[in-house]
């Protein structure tokens, strides 16, 4: 980045809201608060570009569930099988005896990912679930 695009402003926050973004600009490395700004701007930004337009996109769902839950297994595998077209692949892990955390590594249109993740997520006995992508190519 040129040193001559850069534009200063000002930003204000509460006094612990600035202590706890301080604690995790050190624990990052970052050397200054305007590194760890323009990062979690271009995050926002990058999100909220395929979040808004149906770009081909790859990435991964994230699972943790209850697999004693009654009928999960199986309607989750059902979903996939519906989605099968941008699924690329699935690991499963045994967390304990009753937790499980599957990973689905995806790559598609946004709407159909968004759609596949809420379908997982609704389910009863799923406790958590994200989608993390990044665009395949810059549009």
């Amino acid at each position: 980045m040129s040193g001559n695009n850069l534009r200063r402003f000002g930003v204000s926050m509460e006094e612990s809201l600035l202590e706890n973004f301080d604690i995790l600009i050190e624990k990052k490395g970052y050397t200054n608060r305007s590194e760890a700004v323009r990062d979690l701007v271009r995050e926002s930004l990058l999100r909220n570009k395929w979040e808004e337009n149906d770009n081909v996109v790859a990435g991964c769902i994230l699972l943790f569930y209850d697999h004693h839950q009654r009928n999960l297994v199986g309607e989750m595998t059902d979903i996939q099988h519906d989605f099968h077209d941008v699924i690329l692949a699935t690991t499963h892990f045994h967390l304990d005896h009753q937790n499980c955390l599957e990973m689905i590594v995806v790559k598609g249109k946004t709407q159909s990912l968004r759609t596949l993740r809420d379908k997982l997520a609704s389910l009863k006995g799923v406790k958590y679930c994200k989608l993390s992508v990044s665009p395949v190519s810059e549009s």
